[in-house]
Order: structure tokens, then sequence, then C-alpha cells
């Protein structure tokens, strides 16, 4: 029987771009415990599978800049929403906290019910932490007057107790 000879229209030829190179991937090869043939088809397909939509890397690097830009409008439109909602939570903080800071207000006073909520899951709490909790920034006198003035009638209902700096829930 007659050695049957390779067909030539299976062959490619890969041009090293030194023999370093060659020789890398022939290490490389060896260290797969197959031919260098095999080991290139198998890299080859692994990348081409992966990527069944191979495109050229200049299509590739163009998808990324677009990307690029589209993300950093996205943080910028996402940094402006949240200086709004920052001003829009600083807005809502000072309108609760205005019914205790007039001493003639008519009506029903709310409690805050985070300061409630706090204290009682905490048990007790120093001023500092609180406001810290309820995201009151200590030179906004006006709002921590408002959370003082409603400590002091959460105090004289004898549902919290001061203890120095602290509060502790008794209620």
């Amino acid at each position: 029987m007659a050695n049957p000879r390779p067909d030539q229209t299976r062959y490619t030829y890969v041009y090293h771009p030194s023999r370093q190179h060659k020789e890398r991937w022939e290490k490389l090869a060896a260290k797969a415990h197959t031919s260098l043939s095999k080991f290139i088809i198998s890299t080859v397909d692994g990348v081409v599978d992966e990527n069944e939509e191979f495109k050229p890397r200049r299509e590739v690097v163009r998808e990324m800049e677009t990307l690029k830009t589209e993300n950093k409008n996205l943080r910028d439109d996402l940094r402006q929403k949240e200086i709004v909602l920052e001003r829009y939570e600083a807005e809502l903080k000072r309108y609760r906290s205005q019914p205790f800071l007039e001493e003639d207000y008519k009506g029903v006073r709310l409690y805050a019910k985070e300061i409630v909520e706090i204290l009682k899951a905490r048990g007790s709490v120093d001023s500092y932490r609180l406001l810290d909790e309820l995201g009151i920034d200590p030179r906004e006198s006006d709002l921590i007057k408002g959370v003082s003035k409603q400590l002091e009638e959460l105090e004289g209902y004898k549902l919290i107790k001061s203890e120095g700096r602290s509060w502790r829930w008794i209620g």
C-alpha cells in the first residue's frame, strides 16, 4: 500500500517576525505536549470561537473609543444627578426640621422616623454618630437645631434619655 500524500490545499504558512518568536511558539507547543501546527490551530480556533464575529483591530479600537466616550458622558451625567439629589435631600431635611425651629408653629409636628429608628436599633447613640447616620453635616446649624429640638421633645415624652453627649432609647 502506498504512503498517502498530504493534501497541499490544506497547508498554511506562517512567517514569524523572528527566529526567537518561532522558538517561543515551539516551546509553548512542547509545554502543551502537541505539535506546533496543532498548537497554532487550537489557539487560533479558540480565539475565533470566542469571538465568532471577528473584527479587525481598527474596528475594535473605534468601538472601544466610542464606548469610552459614552462611559465618560454617563459618568458626567451621573455626577450631575448626584449633585441635584444631594441638594434635594438637604432641602428635604430643612423642610422636615422647619416645624421644630419655629416657636409659634401651628400644626402637627412629625418626628423624624429615622431618629426613632436609629435610637431603637442602637439603644444608645452619641450626638455626633446620630448626625452622621442622619446624613447631617455638623456645619448645618439649622438642621442640628431641628434634630436637637426633636430629641428634647422625645425626652419630654420620656421616650429617650440624655446621657451626656449620648441619647438612650427607653420608650
